[in-house]
């Protein structure tokens, strides 16, 4: 039995090539559970799931303070460089049911670099994958990290300006999952505040949705 006065919740990073989606997976639990390097092709072949330690200060639930576990499900790039787009499916479909058939999946974080336009059809494969993994109401259970977003404000964008300007692709895309999204930047050691104010945003998303799940067996 889970302690009363302890949270876990359950995220899944899903995303194309040397978008930064195992280093986002990093900075979310605080460690570097996952590989995550430069390279011309694909890094992560399949799926692995990190967990953080207990993490207190960041919110109350039913009037008590909680402590918060996080666990992260890291997942090979959509298309990738060496898997079929049926077997990366298979794949993290199977990791999802292993990992999260218990508790239910939270959130699914599409992941995309803040620092790179986003054209029309380049989103599409990814959220193809979302709605097959999640179903119908994929957009309820879906938010998206912008990845590499100190190389934006470096070019002098926050994030009123940088939404200001983005294409109407993304800005689309943004609206259809109800304006969920996390800027993140993309350093080797993300400063604790940075980490816990994106984990508070997610967790906002995830009280909004009443701390609903998706991926759940129901047990017999």
């Amino acid at each position: 039995m889970a302690d009363s006065n302890e949270t876990t919740i359950n995220l899944v990073v899903l995303g194309k090539a040397q978008t930064g989606k195992s280093a986002a997976g990093n900075s979310l639990l605080g460690s570097a559970d996952f590989e995550s390097r430069l390279c011309p092709s694909s890094v992560t072949t399949c799926c692995s799931l990190g967990r953080s330690g207990r993490i207190l200060g960041l919110f109350r639930r039913n009037g008590c303070e909680s402590a918060l576990r996080v666990r992260v499900l890291d997942t090979p790039s959509y298309p990738h460089s060496a898997l079929g787009k049926q077997q990366v499916r298979d794949t993290v479909r199977a990791a999802l049911a292993q990992h999260f058939g218990e508790q239910g999946l939270h959130l699914a974080l599409l992941v995309l670099r803040a620092d790179l336009p986003l054209c029309p059809d380049e989103s599409d494969g990814t959220v193809q994958l979302i709605q097959e993994l999640l179903g119908p109401t994929w957009k309820d259970f879906t938010a998206v990290l912008l990845t590499h977003a100190d190389k934006a404000e470096e070019a002098g964008y926050s994030e009123e300006t940088y939404l200001h300007s983005a294409s109407s692709t993304l800005l689309s895309l943004l609206s259809s999952v109800q304006h969920k999204y996390i800027f993140l930047d993309n350093h080797n050691s993300i400063i604790k505040e940075e980490r816990n104010i994106a984990l508070r945003k997610l967790l906002n998303f995830i009280q909004r949705n009443n701390y609903q799940v998706l991926l759940k067996h129901s047990k017999e």
